[in-house]
């Protein structure tokens, strides 16, 4: 059995594949974990793989008997990994689909998708409780890392994903040793890349329909020697400016070759705008990857959030 996760995995990809791997495994399931890029988990998530589940992407077979497919909306967020899926199909298998994001493009055989679930990780916790699989600790803790990462520490989260988390908590999750790796701890490079970064951000109050942008650029040599997680964390300080609406973050991954990052605070659908750039994702927090000069990306995100529906 294998899984795969997105591309540059978040706690909420990652921790769906490797939970719902471990209950497979107990039933005697070989099992492997993988994602397009990079080769190893970020850095804050790798204790989460206690077995050992995680292979790198030239270890995938080319077309896997069965395939699960967590928290991706589309074929581009695997990266290197997406030809995996179209094999699996031409020979028969299974390609199986565990997401959340309004944006899904249901390119498996069997679709398991709800818009309304807060996080990945809650749909994969609904089949180990079908499955009658144990909530243990790993489980749990796996489990937890995506809800409290995919919900900003619960601040978009309803009463239920709340009970939820009373679960995961009596299963034994520890939250300050749970969280802090994610989300509360950075080395000092980054304070330095952030203050430069952070200087050269730019607003734009006309832009977003007139409900205001801000933006910056992550350049290479802004993240050497950064994981990809301190970088990941940059939209969540920009966000806080009140004067904007939408904040777009754009890291270069390579050469020309970009990561963007959107996210809205309540009022203009972003999902829709990233879809339109070539990505997906939610209403208010999506993204999309491009290559060429970062003020022509910009531009087609001005163009693409003007033409975004705004939100009740």
């Amino acid at each position: 059995m294998t899984l795969f996760a997105h591309v540059n995995p978040d706690a909420d990809a990652l921790g769906s594949a490797l939970a719902l791997g471990r209950a497979l495994r107990r039933r005697g399931c070989a099992v492997r974990v993988s994602f397009g890029t990079p080769d190893q988990p970020p850095a804050s998530l790798r204790d989460l793989d206690v077995d050992g589940l995680v292979v790198p992407a030239d270890e995938v077979p080319a077309a896997p008997s069965t395939l699960v497919v967590c928290d991706t909306g589309s074929l581009q967020r695997l990266g290197r990994l997406a030809d995996r899926v179209g094999a699996t199909i031409a020979a028969g298998g299974d390609v199986i689909v565990l997401d959340h994001h309004v944006s899904n493009t249901r390119y498996g055989t069997l679709h398991v998708v709800d818009e309304r679930a807060e996080a990945t990780v809650v749909i994969v916790l609904r089949l180990l409780d079908e499955m009658g699989a144990a909530l243990d600790l790993p489980t749990a803790r796996c489990l937890y890392a995506g809800l409290v990462t995919d919900t900003r520490s619960f601040r978009h989260a309803g009463a239920q994903t709340h009970r939820v988390a009373a679960r995961l908590l009596e299963a034994g999750v520890d939250p300050e040793a749970t969280t802090r790796p994610l989300l509360d701890t950075h080395p000092f490079g980054w304070m330095r890349m952030l203050a430069g970064v952070l200087g050269e951000a730019q607003l734009e109050p006309s832009a977003a329909r007139g409900l205001g942008l801000v933006h910056a650029t992550v350049r290479l040599a802004d993240s050497a020697g950064l994981r990809s997680e301190e970088l990941d964390s940059v939209i969540d300080v920009l966000r806080t400016t009140s004067e904007a609406e939408v904040t777009a973050v754009l890291k270069e991954m390579a050469p020309q070759h970009w990561s963007v990052s959107l996210r809205a605070d309540s009022r203009l659908d972003v999902g829709c705008a990233a879809a339109a750039c070539g990505g997906g994702g939610h209403r208010l927090a999506s993204g999309f990857t491009a290559q060429g000069e970062p003020a022509d990306i910009i531009a087609s995100i001005r163009k693409a959030l003007d033409e975004a529906p705004l939100l009740d």
